[in-house]
């Protein structure tokens, strides 16, 4: 792209004999467009891309203009944004894969070269989130582990290392090297980028769009980068700039330190309590203030990571000293390092700064305390205190029905008491507990009642309500952090020489998040220990956080299933909606590492740790969590001795190469992707199949139906879940139509490279629950008007067969977690032409505009309740035949059996112009390919 120089900003920069070209900020200022230094940093960012992109013709003066004229009251102003390159996971990366092999092959058909589709920015794919924890516990777990990666995902990864081959600029990152996000934070990460463009060496902050939401993890080393669909970032990825309003950019100010025994993953949890009280959505949101000193690196890219929890875009941290000690700690070059000093201090964004914010928020790290956050809530924090009596408090409301009429003095003391003999002390949990005294009807014994459980080779323990089955150190969040891992390996070293173990019930495991971790872990003496307590690396890669913690003892899901137990998990992730982790297991809880290891340790939720022994030593004695807690100093001195730069600069210096089995699949070849009918994993999506379509444009809706009437915070999770599936759903079924066994069906994340598989799997997570019908939970529907009850996607085929469109009704926050692109395609493909609903998540909102799927808002104040809709209703949408506007009002009308209408008004969610074309043109990829195909 030619570069017009407006404002005479494009300038010569001179580092270390070297001449390059800048998009100098400092002249918008000499202009007089702005003030830089009351710019958010982020702001600044954006305004260099728009400033460097400007050709006058896509990108203009005027577009230069609105995004200097930011200010805290924010002008409704557009700016199209032009990331520096694109960051992808597997999950979400195959389908992205398959997507551009469908546009090439959709102009294949259409007689132009196919090679016409090329990414015209840099990509890495890093394969991450396939590994599940099948073994665990043991020194071969990992290799068993991989070993069966490779097995059940070998077509995806061929389709890969075609991708890798067939594509300019697109690297891959083999399975077994790290997480996404640490690969990120301490490899692919520049801060700033050198690149050649056309013919000319420039300079350029480097920015990013990744397909995962917690791509702003990047943040904490002042990287502006935020998680996108599947689609936004194809679109990204093939020259169209990301076309977004001017945001508004919420100021964190951190003051005061955290206090001894509060980690970062602590304050994580109390930061996005906080700006989910707040409000951040579609909001930026910086850090700044004295206590950012106080924070080391990973403490601060623990924090950006959990942006999306907070409901924010991104959360960025500023470049300073401790920036470039991290990138010197980290193997970069130390020339680059350099660079980076002088040029961000060129453009004014090196170092503390304090410029005018939308709005402040206070934190004060001193006021941090031991935490965790569930049962499937990231935001639902929870005072480490206050978990016994949280724990009793959920269970009781599953039992509440059952214990109306009983005296209340009695329940609370029967509750206080534990419904257990308060003389007994716990051994980790497995002990026998007895009832204390309860009312005698009905038996309140059932919540705390304890069953046994034969797990075979002669061994026997005993699970309830509370028994935490899954221990993981797991994810992006916190195994970057070398502080809240090494607290775990001394916590774990402390246990193990207090005689402590974990209860054989708690599946456990280790996923660190590169493979430096584990060499750090080694060269403390920690690693022995924490695979005495059966935290064994079991995989480099996502696993429980993702939903991939494998199955647990067959033994133990029977128990589960055949005494309704509220079973736990305790994991050092980000997310733990509802059916994600396990589907068997009901409550899920977000805890720093050392504190996965206490809860693993105690074999419960149900505990209050400051107060209560996890168990007893050899002599019988109480051991307590602050007998095994490790001090501030001592993680401090582990860290300065066991981390260094040689371990970055040599385990990174083969990170594309993979091992001998990534060596040995034979991937196709040529610029077409050579399509399998017979396929189960990798199928040409119908997307393009009648491309081209006839002209764009939009029309009215009438006649539709309900497929389903959701409630509040349904999750990307609910819409497209990514875990395992059974053979009596219709994902299942169809696997089973073509002789896959149901031990060969993987995950519904491993199948995103199949539209068969996961449009039948789209709102078939079995916790969401579909308001049209009572008391029933999973994939269910009503079909109308005949009222018959069956599969989402059953009804959804009846419809099509009957040519009726199709709505989703919901509530407030729909679509808020994960950036699954298949939530807004497997929408698309059951036919829903437009979803209702209170508030959306940003980058649900986005992909289901980038399907070309029409998201609507009730007014404030309106709601499918409070309009007194069933889903039963004929449904139209009014006001499209006359186009559709940035923003547009429109009106719904609802027509009941009996004739009678309730009409309410709507607002279309396409923000800008740009979402507009995408939603006429039938999605953002139609109208990339429409562009290509007129271009050639």
């Amino acid at each position: 792209m030619a570069t017009a120089n407006p404002f005479g900003a494009i300038r010569e920069f001179e580092h270390d004999g070297e001449t390059y070209k800048m998009a100098d900020l400092t002249a918008l200022e000499e202009a007089g467009l702005c003030e830089l230094s009351r710019l958010p940093v982020s702001i600044r960012i954006l305004l260099e891309s728009v400033l460097r992109n400007a050709d006058g013709d896509a990108i203009d003066e005027t577009d230069v203009e609105n995004v200097a004229s930011w200010q805290p009251d924010v002008p409704d102003v557009e700016l199209p944004f032009s990331p520096s390159r694109v960051v992808l996971q597997d999950l979400t990366g195959v389908p992205a894969v398959v997507d551009l092999a469908a546009l090439r092959s959709a102009a294949d058909r259409n007689g132009e070269d196919p090679t016409l589709v090329e990414p015209e920015i840099p990509i890495d794919l890093v394969i991450d989130h396939s590994v599940q924890v099948d073994f665990f516990g043991t020194e071969d777990a990992y290799e068993k582990n991989v070993e069966l990666e490779y097995e059940r995902n070998a077509e995806r990864y061929r389709a890969l290392k075609w991708a890798q081959n067939a594509f300019e600029d697109f690297q891959v990152v083999p399975p077994g090297t790290g997480i996404v996000h640490q690969v990120n934070l301490e490899y692919l990460g520049q801060v700033v980028h050198a690149r050649e463009r056309d013919g000319e060496n420039w300079l350029l902050p480097d920015t990013l769009v990744g397909t995962d939401s917690h791509t702003p993890m990047i943040g904490g080393i002042g990287v502006v980068g935020w998680g996108v669909g599947g689609i936004e970032a194809e679109a990204a990825m093939l020259g169209q700039p990301i076309t977004m309003k001017l945001p508004e950019v919420v100021g964190v100010r951190l003051t005061g330190e955290l206090p001894e025994g509060a980690t970062a993953t602590d304050l994580v949890l109390h930061v996005t309590q906080k700006l989910r009280g707040v409000g951040v959505v579609d909001r930026f949101v910086e850090f700044f203030g004295p206590g950012v000193a106080n924070l080391t690196v990973p403490d601060r890219a623990t924090l950006s990571n959990m942006a999306p929890e907070q409901g924010s875009t991104i959360s960025v941290f500023p470049v300073d000293e401790s920036t470039l000690d991290y990138l010197e700690l980290t193997g970069r070059d130390p020339e680059h390092i350099e660079l980076v000093r002088e040029y961000l201090d060129a453009q004014g964004l090196f170092g503390e700064q304090e410029p005018e914010y939308t709005e402040v928020v206070e934190m004060d790290l001193s006021t941090v305390e031991p935490s965790l956050a569930g049962p499937k809530r990231p935001q639902d924090r929870v005072p480490m205190g206050d978990m016994k009596t949280h724990f009793r408090d959920l269970i009781y409301g599953e039992f509440e029905d059952a214990v109306d009429d009983l005296d209340e003095d009695a329940i609370a003391r029967w509750l206080g008491e534990g419904g257990r003999d308060p003389e007994l002390t716990g051994d980790g949990g497995s002990l026998t507990e007895t009832p204390a005294e309860a009312p005698e009807e009905p038996d309140l014994g059932e919540l705390t009642k304890r069953v046994e459980v034969d797990l075979g080779d002669g061994q026997t323990t005993e699970i309830g309500h509370g028994s935490v089955v899954v221990s993981a150190i797991t994810s992006c969040t916190n195994t970057s952090n070398p502080s809240v891992m090494i607290a775990a390996g001394l916590l774990a070293k402390n246990a193990v020489e207090h005689g402590l173990d974990v209860p054989p019930y708690v599946k456990t495991s280790l996923a660190p998040g590169s493979r430096v971790v584990t060499e750090y872990l080694e060269n403390a003496g920690l690693l022995p220990y924490l695979e005495e307590l059966g935290y064994n690396v079991v995989g480099y890669g996502c696993t429980t956080c993702i939903g991939n913690a494998g199955p647990l003892p067959e033994a133990i899901e029977t128990a589960i299933d055949e005494h309704d137990l509220w079973t736990t998990s305790v994991l050092s992730g980000n997310r733990n909606f509802e059916a994600r982790i396990h589907p068997k297991i009901r409550a899920n809880y977000l805890a720093s590492p050392p504190l996965v290891v206490a809860y693993g340790l105690a074999g419960r939720m149900d505990i209050d740790l400051q107060a209560e022994p996890l168990g007893t030593d050899d002599d019988g004695e109480p051991i307590y969590l602050a007998d095994l807690w490790p001090d501030a100093d001592e993680v401090r001195d582990a860290i300065h001795d066991n981390v260094s730069p040689e371990m970055f600069e040599e385990k990174y210096a083969s990170v594309f190469e993979g091992d001998e089995r990534w060596e040995a699949l034979d991937a196709p070849t040529g610029d077409v992707y050579e399509w399998d009918d017979e396929s189960t994993y990798i199928r040409e999506p119908p997307f393009f199949e009648e491309f081209p379509r006839a002209e764009p444009g939009v029309s009215d809706v009438d006649d539709a139906r309900a497929l389903l009437l959701l409630g509040d915070t349904v999750t990307t999770d609910h819409i497209s879940p990514a875990g395992p599936f059974g053979p009596d759903l219709p994902a299942g079924e169809w696997l089973l139509e073509r002789d896959v066994e149901p031990h060969e069906f993987n995950t519904y994340g491993s199948r995103r490279g199949n539209h068969e598989v996961m449009m039948r799997g789209t709102f078939a997570n079995v916790r969401i629950e579909n308001e049209m019908l009572d008391d029933v939970e999973g994939g269910y529907t009503i079909h109308q008007p005949t009222g018959d009850e069956t599969t989402v996607f059953e009804a959804s085929q009846r419809y099509r067969e009957e040519d009726t469109p199709l709505v989703v009704l919901a509530g407030e926050e729909f679509g808020t977690g994960s950036s699954r692109d298949w939530a807004a395609k497997g929408t698309d493909l059951l036919g829903v032409r437009a979803t209702i609903a209170e508030s959306y998540e940003r980058i649900f909102r986005d992909n289901l505009v980038g399907m070309g799927v029409l998201p609507l808002q009730f007014d404030e104040g309106d709601s499918w309740e409070s309009l007194g809709l069933d889903g039963s209703e004929y449904y139209d949408i009014r006001g499209l035949d006359d186009g559709l506007d940035v923003m547009d009002e429109l009106t719904v009308v609802a027509e009941r059996e009996d004739g009678s209408t309730v009409e309410f008004p709507v607002t279309a969610q396409v923000g800008t112009p740009a979402a507009v074309r995408y939603v006429e043109n039938g999605g953002i990829l139609h109208y990339v390919l429409r562009g290509l195909l007129t271009e050639a």
